[in-house]
């Protein structure tokens, strides 16, 4: 939560964000496993209830079953939750003693190393850590009874598939596509994809201005398929350059900033993010999709998804998620109105 260390968390401009780029460029494609946090006196021990009486029946959303234009077969609904049933994967964490989470380490204000910090090895921090936080110490009563995992957008599902990570906390996108692959909680944030430009850009949108343009997105991010489905249906031209991707959302900014591609696409919360980072460039037009966040577990981990779905619940009704959203991404995105409503199966 965002009570971990108080102190207000600023990028003093462009020095800031070359200490990104150089962070990003030196991160290793492959997952970087980080050690066990051990910060005296973060988050309070106290939390909301968590003593349901029971596992609720509830049915995972499948990619078989699954239209997010469709009411009923939106791939955020999950499981039904519970708050005392402790089998399975969830019993597997208690049994290890800390909780193992998939991260970004160079989204700003979501999971990210302040490059501004005099300290001599900066903590990972931001709405994302907070959350993850959140789940470690629900689970096994401390926040900092948990492992994180630097790994790349295109990485995400694999890291979970081999078994290197319990979950993945790092504004992954919740799709029909990805069901096939992984079990997710409920929705814990809203967006939509975005175009990130410089200011003085042409481009106003994800429209015909993109035309003959070079955009960067992420490998095996939904940004990725919403341009390879826009050019398809023709939402923007058919000379726009979308071959470029990378790693990590933030190398496009990088290669942005470097002139080698004109715009980024990526979910409109991390644009604003890189825009509060760089006052050169700014969103263009409006999200031309609705997604939502979601943690994405291993499939058939039901009884790890069950209580992860409860500690949502708690996290929204505490008031815990507003007081993170409020410290670490309102600067850059506005004010909130609160968090998604879970969907249940």
């Amino acid at each position: 939560m965002a009570g971990r260390g108080s102190r207000t968390v600023t990028l003093r401009g462009w020095g800031g964000v070359a200490a990104m780029a150089v962070a990003c460029a030196l991160t290793v494609v492959f997952a970087l496993l980080l050690p066990l946090t051990q910060r005296a006196g973060g988050h309070g021990g106290g939390g909301a209830g968590t003593a349901l009486g029971g596992v609720a029946d509830g049915v995972q959303a499948r990619a078989d079953d699954c239209d997010p234009d469709v009411p009923g077969k939106e791939p955020e609904r999950s499981v039904s939750r519970s708050g005392s049933a402790d089998g399975g994967a969830v019993q597997a964490v208690k049994d290890r003693g800390y909780l193992s989470v998939g991260v970004d380490q160079n989204s700003y204000r979501w999971g990210y190393r302040d490059p501004n910090s005099t300290e001599e090895s900066s903590e990972l921090e931001g709405f994302d850590i907070d959350l993850a936080h959140e789940i470690a110490k629900e689970i096994l009563g401390s926040p900092d009874k948990i492992r994180f995992k630097a790994i790349p957008t295109n990485q995400r599902i694999p890291a979970i598939q081999r078994g290197e990570v319990d979950m993945v906390v790092r504004t992954m996108t919740i799709s029909c596509l990805r069901l096939k692959d992984v079990d997710y909680s409920t929705a814990y944030f809203q967006t939509g994809q975005q175009v990130l430009a410089p200011k003085a850009s042409s481009i106003t949108g994800f429209d015909a201005t993109l035309g003959g343009k070079r955009v960067c997105s992420a490998a095996g991010s939904t940004a990725e398929s919403a341009l390879k489905l826009g050019r398809t249906q023709r939402k923007i031209p058919a000379d726009t350059e979308i071959s470029e991707t990378v790693p990590n959302q933030l190398d496009c900014l990088v290669r942005l900033q470097l002139g080698e591609v004109d715009a980024v696409v990526t979910d409109g919360a991390l644009a604003a993010s890189q825009a509060a980072q760089d006052p050169t460039v700014e969103l263009k037009g409006e999200p031309f999709t609705k997604e939502f966040y979601g943690v994405a577990m291993k499939k058939g981990a039901d009884e790890l998804v069950r209580r992860v779905n409860q500690v949502l619940e708690d996290y929204r009704k505490s008031g815990g998620w507003q007081k993170s959203y409020d410290h670490w991404l309102e600067p850059a995105l506005g004010p909130s109105e609160g968090p998604p409503a879970p969907k249940y199966r």
